[in-house]
């Protein structure tokens, strides 16, 4: 067992992040460059698609040419409230505890007021392939994270302000998502806008609600939570797997989806009691664990191909291991992963993490959700591991 003992890189990751206000870029923020203010943009779905994924995939930073500002991201802002709070639980130090308040008042700001209950989107508008949805409209994803890390904050600080909010928002996620009825299940919708299922994004909603049944014994929430799970265990593929989405276009397997599923699974059984998926949890994670870590070393994005490499795959394997309880058996493979992201993605100076390896390059963008904020969200989990000795 290799020791996990990165306190030196979460350090001046951390300096970075609170030096830059918690605030910087994002891979899918390309509109919000004031050249794309203009009927050409508003008429045209190609073209707003295709700058979102020319300025993701550019090799190099354009945004400060094109005078797209560094702001807060409300994922982002999330990851790292959680963040802190397990950093408050390890040391419980009175200036970790400031941070939280003002992450917890920033995540509050930027709430959407416009449903049924809190709810949050992304600080761009957003061109997928599927749907324009403009700034700020929520989606159940980051919703999710927000009203997560809520939830994480009141238990550091007790404000009920706090809860209230994060409770709220199983209103939008029951009231404001659309459900795909799939055998004795459905699945909830991805935004409120338009009906599609994308298995991770459900069972993030399914967490939530599961999460603040545990607060409530609501069983409303119960019923929705267990529903929400039977529609997207009845699309796991046989060999443990499952597929981004189902439609034809969202048939790819990825690492970093995957374990949010794990987790979102586990996290449902740890509230609710109620452990009828551990099968399907043990059938997943077989596959997670033997599909994306080549010579358990390098994390892969995809389960066919190497690149890019991303920190995104390495913080959430940190984050499933640790909510699956399985650092320790694993530990060789979380520290192999990191020691190899850090040497490779981290700027040795500043503390900051760049975006993805590719093949013959590495694209040095320093994304604040993306990357930053994932790996300062993981790098807490194993601060919290080395306290608790799962």
């Amino acid at each position: 067992m290799k020791p996990l003992n990165f306190k030196k890189h979460l350090s001046l990751l951390r300096i970075y992040c609170e030096k830059n206000g918690f605030k910087g870029w994002d891979p899918y923020d390309g509109l919000n460059s004031p050249f794309t203010k203009n009927k050409l943009f508003e008429n045209s779905f190609i073209l707003r698609f295709f700058w979102i994924q020319f300025f993701k995939r550019f090799p190099l930073n354009l945004r400060p040419i094109l005078l797209i500002k560094k702001e807060y991201n409300p994922k982002g802002i999330a990851l790292f409230l959680s963040g802190y709070c397990n950093l408050y639980s390890v040391s419980r130090e009175s200036s970790i505890l400031e941070v939280i308040k003002f992450l917890s008042t920033t995540l509050l700001k930027h709430k959407n007021d416009m449903f049924s209950g809190a709810c949050w989107g992304y600080n761009f508008p957003w061109q997928n392939r599927s749907a324009y949805l403009p700034t700020g409209y929520p989606t159940v994803v980051t919703t999710s994270f927000a009203a997560n890390a809520l939830m994480d904050a009141f238990n550091c600080t007790k404000n009920q302000e706090y809860l209230d909010a994060a409770l709220s928002s199983c209103k939008f996620i029951l009231k404001d998502l659309k459900k795909t009825k799939i055998g004795k299940g459905f699945v909830f919708s991805y935004t409120p806008m338009k009906r599609d299922c994308v298995y991770n994004a459900s069972l993030l909603g399914s967490r939530l609600l599961s999460r603040a049944f545990h607060y409530t014994n609501s069983t409303e929430y119960l019923f929705a939570s267990k529903a929400s799970l039977l529609g997207v265990i009845s699309h796991q593929n046989s060999n443990g797997s499952w597929y981004y989405g189902r439609n034809t276009n969202q048939k790819w397997i990825d690492s970093f989806h995957t374990g949010f599923n794990l987790e979102c699974i586990s996290e449902y059984q740890k509230y609710t009691k109620d452990n009828s998926f551990s099968e399907n949890i043990v059938n997943g994670f077989d596959y997670y664990i033997n599909n994306f870590f080549l010579n358990s070393e390098i994390p892969k994005y995809f389960n066919n191909r190497i690149f890019p490499i991303d920190v995104h795959t390495t913080s959430v394997l940190v984050v499933t291991l640790y909510k699956l309880k399985k650092i320790t058996e694993y530990s060789d493979l979380v520290h192999n992963c990191l020691e190899y992201v850090i040497k490779n993605l981290q700027h040795k100076k500043k503390g900051f993490f760049f975006y993805q390896k590719k093949y013959f390059y590495i694209n040095k963008t320093p994304y604040m959700r993306w990357s930053q904020a994932w790996m300062f969200y993981a790098l807490s989990f194993i601060s919290l591991f080395n306290k608790n000795k799962l």
